[in-house]
Formats: structure tokens, C-alpha cells, sequence
């Protein structure tokens, strides 16, 4: 009895030592052990992104209300209904007027915000941390600043504009179709230029010395350095810069949601606030679902470019 639990023992020892060389061998390949700390990465995404989305595409496919267990197969009826409503196109457009007017405003004001931060000299890091606070600071509390200055009654820019002799009297920000889908544009690019300047700022950085030397050797003025030297180096970066960006302002929901909840009329409704409106505030899910769904085959062709052009840049 005593020499079988000896050979156990023996065969356990040799499985632990057979299982420690093979980790040990494992931790020694970067290949593997790159792998390896990628696992709980993969399993919060797999859980918190991938399971609701693949649902969500689900729900899409089927008449699913809000709190109803019973639901039927329906196939893209939900998605072909969309095409027949008049909001959703309104919402489709309302979408890309957004995303596009506010992704070129943040481009073109935060090129001017990294070349100015560039040549910051004095003070340097305090002055770029202070221009990353309406970036840094949470959405919710400096949305609701936006929605006092934006006031009706009460607005800070109205009575400026009142000050100045622009304008008389109040002026109902958020209660016009066209003043209120400029006001959630305008909050949308005053968060997101300190992204775009700083990445920006990153590659001016990088831009080597000799290069703007060997410019105003043969005569270049500041323009002409800019478009030769400055715009072909961080060309890539913009690239980039700007469809991340676009991507992401496609499919916001706190500024409009939190200004307007997509009013006046359905204004300022976009894809996410519709969706949310339409699954959540109005229990049809299914419908919800299409409608968050819907753009999914536009973001992965833009997603599919942009991964293409980066590995043409490598």
C-alpha cells in the first residue's frame, strides 16, 4: 500500500514539474505570453461589448418588446420598416450633418491649437493641461453647464450677444431646430479640440528641426514650411485622427440626449438617442435594436479603410 501511494505521489510531483517547465517555456515565448495577458482583455470585451452586440443584432431581427418574454422571428422587417420613416431619415440625416460639421471643426481647430501649443515655450505643461479640461472633465457635469449658458431665460451667451448690441431680447437656443442642432455641434467640437490638438501636437513633435532649417535656407515663408514640411509629416496622424473621430461622433448620445433628448421636432435626434428612445423610452426593442444596428455596415467599411491605410503607411 505504502509503495502505491509512493509511485501517486511520484506521478503528481512529475505532472507539477512536466506543468512548470511548460509555463516557464510559455512565459520565456513573447509570442505566447503576449497572448496570455491578452486573455482578460478579451474576456471583458467578449463580455461587455461582444455578447450585447451580437443580442442586440438579435433583438433586431425579431418584433421583441420590453419586458415580454414571447417574441417572434421577423427577419429585417424591422429594418425595412426604417426606410418608410420619415423621422429615422430625418435622424440619418441629422447624423451625418453632425458628425461631419463637427469632426471638420475639431480637425481645423485643433491644428490651430497644436501649432499654437507648439511653439508655447513658457509654462508649457500647465498650459496644454489647461487646455485638456473640457476634454478630461466628465460629460455629464460640463453638459450641464451648456444647457444653463444655453438657457432661454437666463443665458450667459444671450446676454453677451444683448451686450455687444448683436441681438435683442432672449433667444430660445434650444428651442429651434436650427439653433438647437447648433448648439449640440458646438459643445460636441469645444470637447473634442483638445483631443484632436493634442494628438496633433504629438506629431508636430516629431517633425525633425532640420527640416524647417533647410526650408527657410531656400526661401520658404512660414506657409510654404507648413504645406511642405509640416502638413506631409503628420498627414497620417490626421488621417487617423479624423476618422476615430468620426466613428466615435457618429454614435453620441450624451450631448444631445442631455441637451435636448433630440427635440425640438426631432431636430437634433440622432441614431443613438433615437435608438435609446425608441427601445428603452417607447419598449419596442426589436425596432430600438434595427435602428443602433443600422449604420454597423457604414462603421465597418470606415473601420476597414482606416486599418488598410495604416498598414499601407507601415
Amino acid at each position: 500500500m505504502s509503495a502505491i501511494n509512493n509511485s501517486t505521489r511520484l506521478d503528481d510531483l512529475s505532472q507539477r514539474a512536466k506543468f512548470q517547465r511548460w509555463w516557464q517555456t510559455g512565459l520565456e515565448r513573447e509570442g505566447l505570453f503576449g497572448y496570455l495577458l491578452l486573455i482578460p482583455m478579451l474576456v471583458v470585451v467578449l463580455g461587455l461589448i461582444g455578447y450585447p452586440f451580437v443580442l442586440s443584432v438579435y433583438f433586431s431581427l425579431t418584433d421583441k418588446l420590453l419586458a415580454q418574454p414571447d417574441f417572434q422571428f421577423v427577419g429585417l422587417k424591422n429594418y425595412a420598416s426604417l426606410l418608410e420613416d420619415p423621422i429615422f431619415i430625418r435622424t440619418l440625416v441629422n447624423t451625418f450633418n453632425y458628425s461631419v460639421t463637427a469632426v471638420i471643426a475639431k480637425l481645423f481647430f485643433g491644428l490651430i491649437m497644436a501649432l499654437v501649443l507648439n511653439e508655447v515655450v513658457r509654462m508649457r505643461r500647465i498650459v496644454r493641461a489647461a487646455f485638456l479640461l473640457p476634454w478630461v472633465a466628465p460629460s455629464s457635469l460640463s453638459i450641464l453647464a451648456w444647457v444653463w449658458m444655453f438657457d432661454s431665460q437666463f443665458s450667459i451667451i444671450t446676454y453677451f450677444l444683448n451686450q455687444l448690441g448683436f441681438v435683442e431680447g432672449k433667444i430660445a437656443w434650444l428651442g429651434q431646430p436650427a439653433l438647437a442642432m447648433a448648439a449640440v455641434q458646438t459643445v460636441n467640437i469645444w470637447r473634442g479640440i483638445p483631443f484632436f490638438g493634442m494628438t496633433i501636437l504629438a506629431a508636430l513633435v516629431t517633425v525633425p528641426k532640420e527640416l524647417y532649417e533647410a526650408a527657410i535656407v531656400d526661401g520658404a515663408n512660414a506657409w510654404n514650411r507648413f504645406v511642405s514640411v509640416t502638413l506631409p509629416h503628420i498627414a497620417p496622424v490626421l488621417a487617423v485622427v479624423t476618422l476615430f473621430s468620426f466613428v466615435v461622433t457618429l454614435g453620441d448620445f450624451q450631448i444631445v440626449w442631455i441637451l435636448t433628448k433630440g427635440g425640438p421636432l426631432n431636430s437634433t435626434h440622432l441614431i443613438a438617442t433615437l435608438a435609446f428612445r425608441t427601445a428603452i423610452r417607447s419598449a419596442d426593442v426589436g425596432r430600438g435594436s434595427a435602428i443602433a444596428a443600422f449604420l454597423f455596415p457604414f462603421l465597418m467599411f470606415i473601420i476597414y479603410m482606416q486599418i488598410r491605410y495604416l498598414r499601407r503607411e507601415d
